[in-house]
């Protein structure tokens, strides 16, 4: 794979990995008319399939230490594609959440991919890289909503999965074609290295502080895309092609991704953290009060669009702050730390996917915002205390020459 082209098809990698976590978010409603379920019961779809992709990330994305990793991609694409399918097949509410949280399992092909950017760039670019890359990841999940919107409005919603398995299958050459043999890093059983997981979760603190940081924020952001399906209809009676347009409409925050990198080489990423917690806390107060105004719909629409920007470059520089951070623990060990902190993050977002319903049903939108803040407070309030604050180096297992700064 020529130099230059190496990040952006990592970008890529990672967008149609990640983007098939995320086709079901807009369509709930419309999936639950076909199988008779109410709202509340269709959250658990969304929920299996965070789940199931935390589960994924803990159970194989370990393996690109120490397994060939262009092969472990093509094969975790061609099983990613089979879920897909049997989500368009379902038949029944049960059937459907399982086949979701085999979609999730399969689709942390996402966090495979992206421990590759780091090695391939010096260490002071480390943060630029890693925004690149992350740049394909957000666009994937922002993306994924809007594709599928539009094309459950036209063709119904069966046929988003059908055609994301396509994609997927297709997926699994292009890898081969484009992707050079990544070799294992180091020699160690699957057993050995499901075991390392603890001893670097146990042994890093600012593993764990990222790991919580980033979990409370990622759950305040599924607390709006899990119910802007919601909103739209019972507010203005607009259907999943609306939702889904607000998906494309917040990629224009993942444009913040290199920039935010480039801002962690040069000012820290405990500096781009404590600005993204700023920029998530002032987009759902700005929500929050959009939906109060007393205008047109027209205009509600302007200001859900300003909101959804802002949130979208919050959680972006947030992931590229809390990411270039841990990458800088050891690049032997760079699969793992991304799945400890990957498998903290999306068990957050599950479980904020979750609350997001019970406060909609509960509160509504009020309820919604409500939690998302509480959410990001309580981030605030650990990365303001946390091992960051007191220590320049974390404690790692290598030598002190290729430990770096956080």
């Amino acid at each position: 794979m020529a130099g230059r082209w190496a990040l952006p098809f990592l970008g890529v990698a990672c967008a149609v990995g990640v983007g098939s976590i995320y086709y079901n978010q807009p369509l709930l409603l419309v999936m639950g008319k076909s199988f008779g379920r109410g709202a509340q019961s269709m959250e658990w779809v969304a929920v299996a399939t965070q789940l199931g992709y935390a589960a994924g990330i803990l159970l194989f994305v370990p393996l690109g230490d120490v397994a060939e990793r262009r092969s472990l991609m093509m094969r975790m694409y061609a099983a990613v594609s089979v879920a897909l399918l049997l989500v368009a097949l379902a038949h029944g509410l049960a059937w459907l959440i399982v086949a979701s949280a085999l979609v999730g399992l399969m689709a942390s092909v996402a966090h495979v991919a992206l421990p590759i950017a780091p090695d391939l760039v010096c260490e002071a670019q480390r943060g630029k890289a890693i925004g690149t890359v992350m740049t394909g990841l957000l666009l994937g999940i922002l993306l994924a909503r809007s594709f599928a919107g539009w094309l459950a409005h036209v063709e119904g919603w069966r046929s988003v999965f059908l055609a994301a398995a396509v994609i997927n299958l297709l997926f699994v050459p292009v890898t081969f074609r484009v992707m050079p043999r990544i070799e294992a890093k180091e020699t160690l059983s699957y057993q050995q290295t499901m075991r390392s997981l603890w001893t670097l979760f146990r042994d890093e603190p600012l593993l764990r502080e990222a790991g919580l940081v980033g979990a409370l924020t990622f759950g305040s952001f599924s607390c709006f895309w899990t119910t802007l399906a919601y909103l739209l209809y019972s507010h203005y009676g607009m259907g999943p092609g609306v939702a889904g347009t607000f998906g494309m409409v917040g990629a224009a925050g993942a444009m913040v991704a290199p920039f935010a990198g480039w801002l962690a080489d040069e000012r820290g990423a405990r500096f781009v953290i404590t600005v993204a917690g700023a920029v998530l806390t002032t987009s759902y107060l700005w929500l929050l009060l959009a939906v109060r105004w007393h205008v047109s719909t027209a205009w509600h629409m302007v200001a859900l669009v300003v909101g959804v920007v802002t949130l979208d470059v919050g959680a972006q520089m947030m992931q590229v702050g809390n990411q270039t951070r841990i990458f800088g623990l050891g690049a032997a060990v760079r699969s793992r730390l991304n799945t400890i902190y990957m498998t903290i993050y999306f068990a957050g977002g599950a479980v904020g996917s979750a609350l997001a319903g019970w406060a909609w049903w509960r509160w509504g939108w009020d309820g919604v915002c409500a939690l998302a803040l509480t959410l990001i407070a309580a981030a605030g309030i650990r990365h303001l205390t946390g091992y960051s604050r007191r220590h320049r180096e974390a404690k790692v297992h290598l030598p002190a020459e290729e430990r770096e700064p956080v």
